[in-house]
């Protein structure tokens, strides 16, 4: 397990809308693009292996980066015939952007700080005041809202943290309410958080959507 001293102070990142890694958790990534396989060959190379996830944003006409993203550490790969990688990102810690270094690597890179995120570089997370049943039901309505499937004997058996942080991660939330889930101070929070999205979308109608959950 990587500990704070371990981490750089410049990573390279990830922008990619809705795609949301959070600590101890798994993000399956397919790297095809020639800049982001470039990011991958360097990553390798490295001892520690990180890659930023990260949201970016655009308001009228400018883009940029949200401040707080996660960084993951490669921990599998394999290369497709034509050249594609399937990586897995294992979350390590979120990050707080300084800045973005200007250089000549053709993906992005920032200067970053890890202070403040001590708990994702803890002990797996336990949420003391978890009502299982209720949200279940709540999570069996927004599935059925949204047209999703998923092994529920899975979910209801899975720990605490585990389920929160792969709802979460799985869940065809809006770019900006993912990045509300990534900043949630504690396992708790991020529950809330996520309770208040799934109340929302069925108050809303929610609407039906192609994606299954496996």
């Amino acid at each position: 397990m990587l500990k704070a001293a371990d981490l750089p102070g410049t990573i390279p990142v990830f922008p990619l809308p809705g795609a949301l890694l959070l600590p101890r958790a798994r993000l399956p990534l397919h790297i095809f693009e020639p800049r982001y396989l470039a990011m991958l060959d360097d990553c390798l190379k490295t001892q520690e292996r990180l890659i930023g996830m990260i949201q970016p944003w655009e308001h009228q006409g400018r883009e940029g980066l949200h401040t707080i993203g996660c960084a993951g550490r490669v921990t599998a790969f394999s290369e497709t015939e034509d050249g594609r990688y399937m990586i897995t990102l294992s979350g390590v810690s979120r990050f707080r952007v300084e800045r973005e270094v200007e250089g000549f690597t053709p993906y992005r890179r920032c200067d970053v700080k890890w202070e403040g995120f001590d708990r994702d570089l803890g002990p797996v997370e336990h949420d003391t005041v978890f009502d299982r049943k209720s949200f279940m039901a709540l999570l069996e309505r927004f599935f059925s809202e949204q047209g999703l499937s998923t092994d529920w004997d899975s979910l209801k058996e899975a720990e605490d943290e585990l389920l929160i942080n792969s709802l979460s991660m799985l869940c065809p939330f809006e770019p900006e309410d993912k990045q509300a889930l990534l900043e949630a101070p504690s396992l708790t929070t991020r529950r809330e958080t996520l309770v208040t999205l799934m109340e929302f979308a069925l108050r809303s109608g929610g609407g039906t959507g192609e994606e299954r959950l496996q």
